[in-house]
């Protein structure tokens, strides 16, 4: 009969005071104060682990877990606070940096839909919240590319965060009433892109008029052009804004292509003379479908 007992590490568990641990070993990382700060401020007890020791020569060594010791001395305010550690006692020096090297090896992490579903399980707000958006408008959340799918989880979640209720609404509704849940119409590029323009004109832009001539071009062909002008959902945005602009020039529903700019870095930006003129190449040709 196999010894069931080898697949158990030769471990044993103290609480020890964060000021009796030693966690400077030079194979180790450099502490990342931004996480520290951002992980003491949104503190959970109950996802704090058990921190991994080597105990050589009486002195006990982090090898896994110093952000987590720093986590919680600041948030207690005391390096006398204990924390419970996972002690070995039969390790080398070698042996921890190579543990410490390959610990993540095969380790799988989550999805973003995953950690979405999670928290849906869990009852978060706001996960709640952007699902039963998303499907108000006919859609789902899922991880294959399907029409009136979206898998682009982060991106639903990052517009929610940064600019609220009703700017993701807003996205969704022009998104979807434009394409019609075309493939590939609620991907990340398009739903920022979207997200910008909105930011960016605000009620200044006509949204029957965005959903007629936007709607001229399939998700395929847009994206293609906006390829063309450089990768990225500003470059979609630009796109976007040239095709609303059209040939005809209309003061009262011309958006100006700086605007869509004046938070952003990218540089070589034209004047906005010039990104009509491509405007008008663009509308001389029938859509590529």
């Amino acid at each position: 009969m196999t010894d069931l007992s080898i697949f158990v590490p030769n471990v044993h568990f103290e609480q020890i005071p964060i000021k009796n641990l030693v966690s400077n070993q030079d194979y180790q990382r450099n502490l990342s104060q931004a996480h520290i700060q951002r992980a003491a401020a949104n503190f959970d007890l109950y996802q704090i682990n058990p921190v991994k020791v080597s105990r050589r020569d009486g002195i006990n060594y982090v090898f896994n877990g110093q952000h987590t010791i720093e986590i919680v001395a600041l948030v207690s305010g005391s390096r006398e606070t204990p924390v419970w550690c996972m002690i070995y006692d039969d390790l080398s020096y070698q042996h921890e940096a190579d543990i410490f090297a390959n610990q993540m090896k095969f380790v799988k992490p989550l999805s973003p839909y995953e950690v979405f579903m999670a928290n849906i399980e869990a009852g978060s707000d706001k996960q709640l919240i952007i699902r039963d958006m998303v499907e108000s408008y006919g859609l789902r959340i899922d991880t294959k590319t399907l029409p009136c799918t979206i898998t682009a989880v982060s991106t639903l979640e990052s517009i929610y965060t940064k600019y609220g209720y009703h700017v993701l609404d807003h996205v969704l509704h022009l998104c979807t009433a434009t394409w019609e849940g075309e493939v590939n119409s609620m991907s990340a590029n398009m739903l920022n892109a979207v997200a910008k323009l909105y930011l960016a004109y605000g009620e200044s832009m006509n949204d029957e008029l965005f959903i007629e001539k936007l709607g001229a071009y399939s998700v395929k062909s847009l994206a293609r052009i906006a390829k063309e002008r450089g990768p990225g959902s500003t470059r979609m945005a630009e796109a976007m804004v040239m095709i609303y602009n059209g040939k005809k020039k209309d003061p009262k529903n011309q958006l100006s292509i700086r605007k869509l700019y004046e938070r952003s870095s990218i540089p070589n930006l034209g004047k906005d003379e010039m990104l009509n003129d491509e405007a008008e190449k663009l509308n001389t040709a029938s859509d590529p479908a």
